[in-house]
């Protein structure tokens, strides 16, 4: 069934009809009482966040069952990370012998994973282009299991068609799995597309106050028992208080994404026309190359966007000195304004070469817009492009 924004928005402002409390509680335990040898016996051995903390606790159940129902899946787990989410979860379902598909557009951490340390354990990975269903299609193998997806992306903000994909991959009974970290389930809801799996980065937009870190799979009860059982050995959980101050993020997020949109694009506006700016990545621009195909699949374009400065290196590095807004900090997604150069970033973990197949360009900027006044990040961006020079 497909979302509306307001019905997740109404999920996410509810919690424990049981609990009297306002907010919702703190349940900072290590174990939890069963009650009765009948009880302990079916929760042993089923998916419980009721017996011990490795295997989940109050918290992280309130916040999964939240975001499963905003995403329209089945079931949800909460992990210790956004990268502990994904690692677990390909490890959970591949095995010696597979072989993945990923794009050559992903968040560094899912790049080295695929590239590197897959190929370790007997998993084979083949990067293609994201923006070609095609490029897709034509690295498929016999033995492909998985199909690794991220929309918009980090830090070009390329486009998958995430229904073509999908569709290639269920027609061969290939899984699909989707970091929608960026976009949150306000502004896209891949299963809604045919995806499989979603996976979200907590430490970002739903916990929005640069204060936790936290990821979430997202998918159906099949998947999900697989996930589950690996973990349990695996020991990636999330933390009862980080998922606590992740449903305290979640209770605000419709407001915090409407604004964050419209900073990004309001700034993506002003930068495209300004004589100190080569290129403008963000999908809400009529200019970027699948606008078209993002107007299809997003009800909103996130706040991230990056840009390239004239003068290289050092005129980025210019501009962000002179930024006085946000501030020259990693991550992004919170209620601050961040500023990042990717090249310095990614530089000492990817090679020249692997930096110039990203497409990540010395002068380029990434800026994660926060919720601050619109006008004032304008006026911000402005006087900074004037000393970038």
């Amino acid at each position: 069934m497909v979302q509306s924004t307001n019905s997740i928005a109404n999920f996410f402002l509810s919690h424990d009809e049981e609990d009297p409390a306002v907010s919702p509680a703190l349940h900072q335990s290590l174990n939890y009482k069963i009650g009765s040898p009948e009880r302990f016996e079916i929760i042993s051995g089923d998916m419980s966040a009721d017996l011990y903390q490795r295997y989940g606790n109050p918290n992280n159940r309130s916040l999964s069952q939240l975001l499963a129902k905003a995403e329209g899946a089945e079931e949800g787990m909460i992990f210790a990370s956004g990268m502990a989410s994904i690692s677990t979860t390909m490890m959970a379902l591949l095995k010696v012998g597979d072989h993945v598909v990923a794009q050559k557009s992903h968040y560094i951490g899912t790049h080295k994973l695929t590239k590197t340390v897959l190929p370790s354990f007997g998993v084979e990975s083949t990067l293609v282009d994201q923006t070609s269903v095609e490029a897709f299609e034509r690295a498929l193998r016999p033995n492909t299991k998985l199909i690794m997806l991220e929309t918009p992306s980090n830090p070009l903000l390329k486009i998958t068609d995430l229904e073509a994909v999908a569709t290639l991959a269920r027609d061969r009974k290939i899984l699909t799995f989707c970091d929608n970290t960026f976009s949150t389930p306000f502004n896209q809801r891949p299963i809604e597309q045919g995806v499989d799996i979603v996976m979200h980065s907590i430490s970002k937009y739903i916990g929005g106050h640069h204060d936790l870190v936290c990821g979430a799979i997202l998918t159906n009860h099949e998947i999900m028992k697989r996930i589950w059982d690996y973990n349990t050995i695996n020991g990636a959980i999330g933390s009862p208080f980080n998922s606590w101050l992740a449903l305290r993020g979640l209770r605000t997020l419709e407001l915090r994404i409407a604004r964050h949109n419209e900073n990004a694009q309001a700034l993506a506006e002003m930068l495209e026309d300004h004589p100190r700016i080569e290129q403008v990545f963000y999908p809400g621009l009529s200019s970027h190359p699948q606008h078209q195909l993002a107007q299809k699949q997003m009800d909103g374009y996130g706040g991230l966007l990056s840009f390239t400065i004239k003068g290289g290196l050092q005129g980025g590095r210019n501009f962000i000195e002179a930024l006085k807004i946000p501030e020259l900090a990693s991550s992004l997604g919170g209620i601050t304004s961040v500023a990042i150069q990717p090249a310095a970033l990614f530089g000492s973990r990817l090679t020249d070469a692997e930096l110039k197949n990203q497409g990540l360009e010395p002068g380029m900027v990434r800026l994660a817009t926060g919720i601050e006044p619109t006008e004032s990040l304008l006026s911000d961006a402005d006087q900074a492009l004037s000393k970038s020079a």
